[in-house]
């Protein structure tokens, strides 16, 4: 059975009617009204040798013959080329409010394309429940943030690829020049290159089962005997954030049982805990309550957005820049588990060597 592929014109103006058009259809009917295929050609305002041409080719395709002629006669239609516009028609008929719903649906879609006043900003960011507040919000004032979840890393080298706008990564305040997240993005983002954007504090800690079974209280409780940990891919912000944690503690990834497990998300490596499938991982609160999970806090860190220099006049970002700055994004951010917009300093464009200052090390090197 031959399978039907669907397919959308855009135009200034809609057509007479609500048909979704193929043009085999209206070359067979052009044909059995005209009796030839030099007057269907010009009935169809187009050139004898297309239209022969394609008639070809669709015969080729289907692996049917479409037309008949005898010389002198009137060229028909073959009865397989009538069953196709039986077949069409009653398809037609059968599913015209449908196509019509659809073709209003997407032209609602395509809608933001053709207003001026709407903007569609690429994001790639580690995954962020606060990110997914926002583009709720922001698309009721036409803001449409189109957003790939994915670790910082990778977040931060599709910015620099062009694959997207901006990236979301996040880290500890202004970590030290030889920490793990200044190994991690020092090659990544540069001053003058890239422009950092203030976003959130949020809270990271540990994803533990209702009650705190295991009475964990800090990173060091993780090496408690059978203790299962689930953790982040590398590359992860948050597998980022356990390394430094873990330097700081003078803890080793061996330590904790169950350090190669990987997850893909909070909400993976809070479901792993609601499962049974493991007692701890490290991650963001709004992901332990969304699950009616306990949390144990650990540190306070930075969720930043970055862009390059390049794109931070262009409008989408400046439109980002206003809905971080306004007073509704402030009220929906307090009201998220574990996010604060205090001292963030949401939608300001930020010093990259104050905030994440390990390249000061050039300067003093410089020095006498």
């Amino acid at each position: 059975m031959h399978k039907v592929e669907l397919s959308y014109l855009l135009s200034p103006e809609r057509g007479k009617d609500a048909l979704i058009r193929n043009p085999l259809m209206d070359l067979l009917h052009a044909v059995r009204e005209q009796g030839s295929i030099s007057k269907a050609s010009r009935a169809l305002d187009l050139s004898y040798r297309h239209v022969w041409g394609a008639l070809k080719k669709w015969e080729q395709t289907l692996g049917r013959t479409l037309i008949v002629w005898d010389k002198g006669q009137r060229a028909q239609l073959t009865e397989f080329g009538e069953k196709l516009l039986w077949s069409e028609r009653q398809a037609q008929a059968r599913l015209a409010p449908q196509i019509e719903a659809l073709r209003g649906d997407i032209e609602r879609a395509f809608s933001t394309a053709f207003d001026d006043d709407a903007h569609v900003l690429t994001l790639y960011a580690s995954h962020d429940a606060a990110l997914s507040a926002l583009r709720d919000q922001a698309a009721a004032r036409r803001l449409h943030l189109d957003i790939r979840f994915m670790g910082s890393v990778d977040a931060i080298a599709a910015l620099n690829a062009g694959r997207c706008m901006m990236a979301g990564f996040h880290t500890l305040d202004r970590p030290g020049l030889h920490s793990v997240p200044a190994q991690t993005y020092r090659h990544l983002l540069k001053p003058g290159q890239h422009k950092l954007i203030g976003f959130a504090h949020r809270s990271q800690g540990l994803i533990v089962a209702k009650h705190n079974p295991r009475r964990l209280t800090q990173l060091a409780d993780l090496q408690q005997p059978g203790l299962r940990y689930v953790n982040r891919a590398q590359g992860t912000g948050t597998r980022v954030l356990l390394d430094e944690l873990l330097a700081q503690a003078g803890l080793g990834p061996d330590s904790i049982s169950g350090y190669d497990s990987q997850e893909p998300s909070h909400t993976a490596v809070a479901q792993a805990v609601a499962s049974g499938a493991a007692d701890a991982g490290l991650g963001i609160e709004a992901a332990a309550r969304d699950k009616g999970l306990d949390f144990v806090p650990l540190v306070q860190e930075r969720y930043h957005l970055v862009c390059l220099k390049s794109a931070l006049p262009q409008a989408p970002v400046q439109a980002l820049l206003a809905e971080l700055q306004s007073d509704d994004w402030q009220t929906t951010l307090a009201g998220l588990p574990g996010y604060s917009g205090a001292d963030a300093q949401s939608g300001q464009v930020l010093s990259l060597r104050a905030m994440l200052p390990w390249w000061n090390y050039r300067t003093a090197k410089a020095k006498p």
